[in-house]
């Protein structure tokens, strides 16, 4: 089956295109989501082995070339690293670069929000699961709910208009508190998306109990707020995006229930310079290597080519969007792995978090 979008530039081997690069610029954080980063110590990536601004935008470069138009930086936490502006200003010198995006926790963006802004970034995505700060305790091991919430109203008077809030639900710790993050969204000028409680990374407490399906978010939104229709666009972007009655746009990506497979065109490149063609993959392509060793630009642009084929469904039965409301968690990560040097590990697990 094809996928729904227009194919252009790179394709795998079902046409799928490669349009969108996340890049993790640190594998740090300043929280401890329970979904996301739950242990309080971890190896971290020597510094040594992080990519450079120089050497991102060098690869950005060459993604570009080959038909990546979209970048979002990510993290870990982003905003932790020392000077990210300078490189959103190196990278919004790229013509190539369509939309030009940043997904952050949020705590340091009061600080940085300006800066991001007159650097050229183009969009925001802010993380925030709950409006409580007892409960933002809880769910992040850290007092920032306060710093959070100055950094989205930073962001607003910075001059970012496409705000996005993401809000992962997790039942039993934030799912009556969907329309109250709407609501939020609408004194915020931000479309808030819902996103499915997700097995990847070091989501090391991860459960299939513990989610949240997109059905049972429209239910309860329904009985909010009445007739909910569904917003018909053709894109890849991996929200489903509904309209309520008052003109209000929310998103739920269901990821884990409703994979959106079939339209994804997204990679990820690690701060270390690892190459994933999936959120899911088990094995990448080693970037950082290939340009310190004195690759070409035109031997990278082929390595990377070489590459597209490789990428396969993450699961099985997904591509097909079947129901996968059975199944087992994507594999199993202890919190002894997690904790361990990332370039010692089997899977990645800090270097790719749950960011769209």
């Amino acid at each position: 089956m094809q996928p729904s979008v227009k194919s252009k530039g790179l394709a795998d081997a079902f046409g799928r295109p490669l349009l969108n690069l996340r890049i993790s610029v640190t594998d740090r954080c300043n929280l401890r989501c329970r979904y996301c980063m739950p242990e309080e110590e971890y190896s971290w990536l020597p510094r040594e082995k992080l990519l450079s601004f120089e050497e991102i935008s060098e690869l950005v470069g060459i993604f570009t070339e080959v038909g990546i138009e979209k970048v979002r930086l990510t993290g870990g936490e982003p905003l932790l690293r020392k000077d990210l502006p300078v490189l959103v200003r190196m990278l919004a010198q790229n013509p190539r670069i369509r939309d030009l995006a940043l997904t952050t926790n949020g705590v340091l963006l009061a600080g940085q929000a300006q800066a991001l802004w007159d650097a050229g970034l183009h969009r925001l995505t802010v993380s925030l699961d709950t409006l409580r700060p007892d409960r933002f305790l809880v769910l992040t091991r850290r007092d920032a709910h306060a710093p959070v919430l100055r950094g989205i109203e930073a962001a607003r008077q910075a001059g970012f208009r496409a705000l996005k809030i993401d809000a992962v639900v997790v039942r039993g710790a934030n799912e009556d508190e969907l329309a109250d993050l709407i609501e939020f969204g609408k004194r915020a000028g931000a479309e808030v998306r819902f996103i499915e409680y997700m097995d990847v990374g070091g989501a090391t407490q991860w459960s299939r109990s513990k989610v949240v399906s997109r059905a049972e978010i429209l239910e309860a939104l329904s009985r909010r707020y009445g007739r909910i229709e569904p917003v018909v666009e053709d894109s890849s972007a991996p929200a489903e995006r509904f309209l309520l009655a008052d003109g209000t746009v929310f998103g739920i990506i269901a990821s884990t229930t409703t994979p959106f497979c079939r339209r994804c065109d997204r990679s990820r490149l690690t701060a270390d310079g690892i190459w994933y063609l999936c959120l899911y993959a088990q094995k990448g392509t080693d970037l950082r290597k290939s340009l310190r060793s004195g690759a070409t630009r035109d031997e990278i642009k082929s390595l990377i080519a070489a590459q597209k084929n490789a990428r396969i469904c993450r699961r099985e039965g997904c591509w097909s969007e079947s129901n996968s409301s059975g199944r087992t968690p994507t594999w199993k990560c202890t919190r002894g792995e997690v904790r361990r040097d990332p370039a010692a590990r089997k899977r990645p697990t800090v270097a790719l978090l749950p960011v769209f």
